[in-house]
């Protein structure tokens, strides 16, 4: 699409769209907005650098809602972050050097959040381990929680950069599942990771040029009032519902990440 006064709207839309899903859901948004980029003509590249920098004004937005509830957990949130930013810069050095083009992996991931969107729609939530304390943040964790949050971070950090993909597609379940968090307090607190995770991959495509900043700051505009509306429909929406609607969600994603890079493998 030819820049223009359509293609501005358009992507104050997407980036609308992407903001109530990145806090509904506690991921980065990148599922929505770099599909959404690249129908409306940006380069693959470019698509991938201009959502990056809507990341954290995104993830503030919603964080701040979030934090008025008391659903974030911060004593999980520096051993995950910490752990991540640097799997994050590992993961991008590797991405080249992953066989089929990153391929094999991302259907691996593929079959992964199938099974975990089944686990989260269907099964009974876990009984909350009594370490995880989720809704006790005055508290510190005791150790193997946080080696298991640093674990998390590892993961979501080295997919994230190594793939591309959104570090809350993997943290929320992993919070849940390892953590015995609930589901709203996994989504907040994935959502700060995403954020920081956020910074140091802008930095990166930044020097990298790979970041169309008109459509970035578009982006950005429809990000943050769709942030705090995604946080409130998260807040207000039953557990069991919420479950229901994640475990949809990453059925979808497991979906579309399975038929791409199956396509992908075959054309090879």
């Amino acid at each position: 699409m030819e820049p223009g006064l359509a293609r501005d709207a358009l992507t104050l839309l997407l980036g609308f769209t992407t903001g109530v899903l990145s806090a509904l859901f506690g991921i980065g948004g990148a599922i929505v907005s770099n599909p959404g980029l690249r129908a409306l003509g940006a380069a693959p590249l470019v698509a991938v650098g201009t959502t990056l920098p809507s990341i954290l004004p995104g993830a503030i937005s919603g964080t701040l809602r979030y934090r008025r509830e008391g659903l974030i957990n911060w004593q999980l949130i520096i051993p995950a972050a910490a752990s991540g930013l640097l799997a994050v810069v590992a993961g991008s050095l590797l991405s080249h050097a992953v066989p089929g083009g990153g391929h094999l992996l991302l259907l691996l991931i593929a079959v992964l959040l199938a099974f975990t969107a089944w686990r989260t729609a269907v099964a009974p939530p876990a009984a909350p381990a009594p370490e995880a304390a989720e809704d006790v943040p005055p508290s510190a964790p005791e150790g193997r929680t946080r080696w298991r949050a640093a674990g998390i971070g590892v993961v979501a950090g080295l997919l994230s950069g190594l793939l591309g993909i959104g570090g809350g597609v993997i943290m929320v379940p992993a919070f849940t599942e390892l953590l015995g968090m609930s589901l709203k307090s996994a989504i907040a607190t994935s959502l700060v990771c995403v954020g920081i995770f956020g910074v140091p991959a802008t930095i990166t495509h930044a020097f990298l040029g790979d970041i169309d900043w008109r459509l970035a700051v578009l982006l950005t505009i429809g990000v943050i009032p769709g942030a705090r509306i995604g946080a409130s429909l998260t807040i207000r929406t039953a557990e069991r519902r919420l479950r229901l609607a994640v475990g949809i969600f990453l059925a979808l994603v497991a979906l579309v990440y399975f038929v791409t890079e199956t396509r992908a493998l075959l054309a090879l």
